[in-house]
């Protein structure tokens, strides 16, 4: 386990106990855990939350082609068995938007700092440079955080379009409404994999900022 994903676990708590993020940040800081430190370990939390996201939307598109191929046995089971995976895709979708939602809190505090921080420099050729670094880290920072919301936003169609197949499979549990639901399978299949490139398009793009923290 990383150093700063332990101190995230504790930082979660401290949280729900406090209320108060900036006291967290404060009290990480006297043990050398600093708002940079999290904000990378925060990041890469959400890679790994879209990656288990991808795996679990797959896992859904599986269980509904397992659906649309009923050849006779229980459908009910097979409906429950959809329906557990439609909602592990929610729950993936609603972990993925607290990990963007803590990354945007930590980066706020993170440039919030470090702004307030360049009155402090004597030299103005060192706080122009500092003044040049934030910027230029501000900018690649908005870069992810779109790519984030932007995969964030493509859940929710995906969603929406498995929820109605999961109804629609709950009020008809017989072989007429599996046939109905053939039609849909084109269109779930298309939309996870645009889902599934957009969340690893993220990822990659999430990558290249963590990478540009070590080479500024």
């Amino acid at each position: 386990m990383r150093q700063t994903t332990f101190f995230s676990i504790c930082l979660a708590i401290c949280l729900f106990l406090t209320g108060c993020e900036s006291t967290i940040y404060n009290t990480l800081e006297k043990v050398g855990i600093h708002k940079r430190d999290i904000l990378i370990d925060r990041i890469e939390d959400t890679q790994e939350a879209q990656q288990e996201g991808q795996e679990q939307f797959k896992s859904a598109l599986e269980q509904f082609k397992s659906v649309v191929s009923f050849d006779g046995g229980e459908l009910e089971k097979m409906y429950n068995r959809f329906n557990d995976e439609y909602e592990e895709c929610e729950e993936a979708a609603n972990n993925i938007s607290d990990h963007i939602d803590a990354v945007e809190s930590v980066a706020d505090a993170l440039f919030e700092e470090w702004q307030e921080e360049l009155t402090q420099y004597k030299s103005a050729e060192l706080r122009n440079k500092s003044q040049q670094q934030l910027r230029d880290t501000q900018s690649r920072y908005r870069k992810i955080l779109s790519s984030m919301r932007q995969s964030e936003r493509a859940v929710r169609p995906v969603l929406a379009i498995l929820h109605d197949n999961v109804l629609y499979l709950k009020h008809n549990l017989n072989a007429r409404a599996v046939g109905a639901l053939k039609g849909e399978l084109a269109n779930i299949d298309r939309e996870i994999e645009l889902l599934s490139k957009s969340m690893q398009q993220s990822i990659d793009e999430s990558q290249r900022f963590i990478d540009s923290l070590g080479n500024p």
